[in-house]
């Protein structure tokens, strides 16, 4: 009685390995094509991508805005109104110890810290006096308030967002 063997994946019927010539390899026609493809792919994506830094930035700025405004919210079910402005946006991450306290802060905050919009500033809130809304503004690349295109505005209050800088 013979035991009966595989044989080796390579001898198998149909199943034999892929013959290369010794001298087969990338022609430098087949690379230089290659290397075109990858130029003209670069060529239509980077500009795309690489010019648009300030539009990131007022993207970002305003998901910030949508982000305190909700925890402003949160603040004020939970509290009964918004922060004053004493107390400022820092009411949402650290609990306020001046009048009037919070009846029913969350222990760890609203907001782990709150934000500086893209350009290192200070995102500007305003609680409006007697109709219990608020503004929240972050003054653009400039810092200051006013301008055009990245220097513009940025405004949030009464449930939206004003973009100035055309976003």
């Amino acid at each position: 009685m013979r035991i009966m063997r595989s044989l080796p994946r390579d001898q198998r019927i149909g199943r034999g390995p892929a013959r290369r010539d010794k001298e087969s390899g990338v022609t430098l026609i087949e690379m230089m094509i290659v290397l075109v493809i990858i130029g003209i792919v670069a060529a239509l994506v980077v500009p795309n991508v690489i010019g648009r830094p300030d539009e990131a930035r007022v993207a970002v700025a305003n998901a910030d805005l949508r982000t305190i405004a909700a925890s402003l919210e949160m603040y004020r079910l939970d509290n009964r109104g918004y922060p004053t402005v004493s107390q400022g946006l820092a009411a949402l991450s650290v609990m306020p110890t001046e009048p009037p306290l919070p009846t029913n802060w969350v222990a760890g905050g609203y907001l782990p810290q709150v934000p500086l919009d893209p350009w290192g500033q200070a995102y500007v809130y305003t609680p409006a006096g007697g109709n219990g809304g608020y503004e929240l503004v972050s003054l653009g690349a400039d810092g200051q308030t006013g301008g055009e295109g990245v220097n513009a505005d940025l405004r949030y209050g009464a449930g939206r967002l004003a973009n100035g800088a055309g976003g």
